[in-house]
């Protein structure tokens, strides 16, 4: 009887194999390093069908800039205290940079001691993660559910999943990197800015005081006409100054991503203001991937901006914000149930329409204002993601 390939159950090897894959794709989907370290931890965990894993990142001053580990309770990481020294195993693993794989890591001669309340830990396979001669960490998984503990199979797949998790971890640091520098020079462009347009007003300003200060005794009317001046120059220094402030990228961006940002506003608002004010979108615990700076930046704008008009100027009971990916873009629609406007006759730069449309052009993008009398009004901003 001849059997056909690629019929039946696969065999051990190509179901390794398979989880394998799935568990590289699932890492590399993330770019934060605090990401890519957790589902490293996780998969490897799933791999291996570890009660316990983690993972440490070191630092120059002989702790661990980066620790993570699956298995273990938030309560329990609280009774543990300070993430651990490189020391004993750890150390000796940081040190020698060769995979350890033991049956009773209590048994080894390296091994020193744990917190009172760290779970025991018996059977353990660590392994380096390796960027060249370059450590990059180290990940181990303890406590195999199967009775037995860990095989040398089980040793080469951690081994095999460290060189993958090594490129990922490269990779995430890039980014994060990237990112960085960006932002450093969009901080040092508007500062340029910010000098250039905001500081010559405010010297015009104080030239313009001093004038009237001096023409009040003698010259009253013209005193009148530098005081005016002085308003003026105010205003423009003001609208100056929050346009140039208006485009510093919020730090809220950079901790916790467009989505959450987006939520926290709208919670904000919706405590701020009588009419209901709803989000949907990504939760934290699906990882959405980061757009970059400049497109995060522009959609949160662009959501301010439509929000700030719904809530002032509809009329309505509830405002709708949106944000989802899908067919390689990135949209963000805010709705309201206010009185609705004729979308054709507003002004060319109102209801801040051409300062949200400069916004999505900017990325690639565009923005459309959908309304009519007592149909509502739905904001609706497309980028490529």
């Amino acid at each position: 009887m001849v059997e056909q390939v690629g019929e039946g159950v696969p065999d051990e090897e190509t179901a390794v194999l398979h989880a394998v894959s799935s568990a590289v794709l699932s890492v590399t989907r993330h770019l934060s390093v605090r990401e890519v370290l957790q589902v490293i931890v996780r998969s490897a965990q799933r791999l291996l069908d570890a009660r316990y894993a983690a993972l440490g990142v070191p630092d120059a001053e002989g702790a661990f800039a980066e620790f993570v580990a699956e298995g273990v309770t938030d309560e329990q990481w609280q009774a543990i205290g300070p993430t651990p020294r490189q020391h004993g195993m750890l150390g000796a693993m940081l040190r020698e940079g060769a995979p350890v794989r033991l049956r009773d890591i209590r048994r080894d001669p390296r091994f020193e001691w744990w917190p009172r309340a760290h779970p025991v830990l018996k059977d353990f396979i660590g392994v380096p993660i390796r960027d060249g001669e370059n450590v990059l960490g180290i990940i181990f998984v303890s406590n195999k559910r199967k009775p037995g503990g860990f095989t040398d199979a089980d040793e080469e797949l951690l081994t095999l999943f460290a060189a993958h998790a090594a490129i990922a971890l490269t990779n995430a640091r890039l980014y994060e990197r990237g990112r960085e520098l960006a932002m450093v020079e969009e901080r040092t462009r508007m500062a340029h800015e910010l000098h250039d347009a905001v500081a010559q007003k405010l010297f015009s300003l104080r030239l313009t005081a001093q004038a009237a200060e001096a023409l009040i005794a003698t010259r009253p009317e013209a005193a009148a006409a530098e005081l005016w001046q002085v308003q003026r120059l105010a205003g423009e220094a003001l609208s100056e100054l929050r346009a140039v402030i208006v485009e510093l990228r919020p730090a809220d961006l950079d901790r916790h991503g467009l989505a959450e940002t987006l939520r926290k506003h709208v919670r904000l608002l919706d405590r701020v203001h009588p009419p209901a004010v709803t989000f949907e979108g990504p939760e934290p615990a699906d990882h959405p991937p980061p757009e970059p700076p400049e497109v995060e930046v522009a959609v949160l704008r662009v959501a301010q901006e439509a929000l700030h008009n719904a809530l002032r100027h509809a009329g309505g009971t509830t405002v709708a914000v949106r944000l989802a990916r899908g067919d390689g873009r990135l949209v963000l629609e805010v709705s309201d149930d206010g009185t609705g406007f004729d979308a054709g006759a507003i002004p060319a730069r109102g209801l801040g329409l051409a300062s949200m449309k400069d916004r999505a052009q900017a990325v690639g993008g565009d923005v459309r204002v959908t309304s009519a009398p007592g149909a509502g009004t739905t904001v609706r901003m497309e980028v490529p993601s």
